[in-house]
């Protein structure tokens, strides 16, 4: 998909709302939330040897910054039916910081985390936002994980001058060119959603097309996306449903969609609900196409699914995890075998490593003297960023890189294989 397709932006959240006012509804939601879901915080640095306990954790100067290395700050889902995808998603951004501390840094500085979990909800997220900025003086934020935190954070992060940078979501209103501090890496949900439709519609002519989406903004986001697509083709979905975050409660989801008899259906969620719902319907006897946008969490999916796996299918946004013949999965497998010999690939740490990849290239071009201005100036003019081949565009009201989006599904050998045409076979 190129950037002449891109599509258009709807229903967005407006950054401008806000400002000191997000941030004291902010710091009210932490007063309340104290030190709760969100409280808990770790600290990595993908070095042999960890930072001194005794230096002073507030350096001089641009905060997160300091002789010999720079801080940076997740909050994700590290517990909870989504934390595969926020253990995954800072597992590769830990083997980036790793691959450029092991080549003596960043002009001389070592990359760190702090992250703390926010069990995919958004007061949490809040929470963690605030502390990260205020007590643990990040340089930046990075990572996180899901449209509902996100849509929670961007603001006390805006509010704060705060880069964040490669949020794990394809929400568009962080594609906002509104927004100063957001550098997304990832295609749209948009995007991820318009190559379903148009797979369906032009490989195997279906016209009967459900949706199952998250009942929140998460949820919302990718069914707008179904929405627009079908719109284009003069179409409307057979039928909806509908299932709260964070659980598996799909059997009235379930029965509504069935009442639509559909051919394929379009799912929005994490992996624990989706897999609940596949898993159901293929005991009840309904059985169509089932695809699902790349948040899932693809390894998280396959191993729910299980033998019952085969034939689902999934968008992606990065290049195909373990195919090695490609530079930047080259360096993701050396990077990931390093940091972690025991970690499986996957799409999600694939992202991660991305996000740590372009944090560091929008370091090494600020040089010795970097500052929060300098480096969202130089990622969001950057133009291209080249990462072992795999290139982001950025650009004057574009502050997404990538419009990639790759079609997989699940084969019969529980793995994933990468897709060009839908066929009957």
């Amino acid at each position: 998909m190129n950037r002449a397709s891109r599509l258009p932006k709807a229903l967005m959240f407006t950054p401008g709302i806000g400002g000191a006012a997000a941030l004291a509804i902010a710091a009210a939601l932490f007063t309340i939330a104290g030190c709760g879901r969100g409280g808990s915080e770790e600290t990595a640095t993908p070095t042999p040897e960890a930072a001194p306990e005794t230096e002073a954790m507030v350096p001089e100067g641009t905060p997160g910054v300091f002789d010999d290395r720079i801080v940076f700050g997740q909050s994700a889902a590290f517990t909870g039916p989504a934390q595969a995808l926020g253990t995954n998603m800072k597992l590769g951004i830990m083997a980036a910081f790793h691959e450029a501390n092991a080549a003596g840094g960043v002009h001389g500085r070592n990359l760190e985390l702090k992250f703390r979990d926010d069990a995919y909800e958004p007061e949490a997220a809040v929470t963690n936002t605030i502390q990260l900025i205020q007590e643990d003086e990040v340089f930046a934020l990075i990572g996180e994980v899901g449209t509902p935190t996100s849509r929670s954070a961007t603001p006390v992060a805006a509010d704060a001058g705060i880069p964040f940078i490669a949020p794990f979501t394809g929400a568009e209103f962080l594609r906002d060119p509104s927004w100063s501090n957001i550098i997304n890496l990832r295609a749209s949900y948009y995007q991820e959603t318009e190559e379903m439709v148009a797979r369906l519609t032009t490989d195997l002519g279906i016209d009967r097309i459900a949706v199952l989406y998250q009942d929140d903004s998460f949820g919302r986001a990718g069914w707008r996306g179904v929405r627009l697509a079908l719109d284009r083709r003069a179409m409307e979905p057979v039928s909806i449903g509908l299932y709260p975050r964070n659980t598996t409660a799909v059997k009235t989801a379930l029965l509504d969609l069935n009442q639509g008899s559909p051919e394929a259906v379009i799912m929005i969620g994490a992996y624990e609900p989706v897999a609940a719902l596949i898993a159901w319907a293929r005991h009840t006897g309904l059985d169509p196409i089932f695809m699902t946008v790349s948040f899932v969490g693809s390894n998280a999916l396959a191993r729910e699914l299980g033998a019952g796996g085969a034939g689902v299918y999934v968008t992606q946004v990065v290049p195909f995890p373990t195919d090695d013949s490609t530079p930047v999965v080259s360096s993701y497998l050396s990077a990931l075998a390093a940091y972690d010999p025991g970690a499986d690939p996957g799409f999600v740490s694939f992202e991660g490593y991305l996000a740590g990849r372009l944090a560091v290239a929008g370091l090494d071009r600020c040089g010795r003297d970097v500052d929060r201005a300098c480096f969202l100036d130089i990622l969001g003019g950057a133009g291209d960023v080249d990462i072992d081949g795999f290139r982001l565009r950025y650009g004057i009201g574009d502050n997404q890189g990538s419009d990639s989006v790759f079609l997989t599904v699940i084969g019969e050998d529980g793995k994933y294989h990468p897709v060009e045409v839908l066929s009957d076979d």
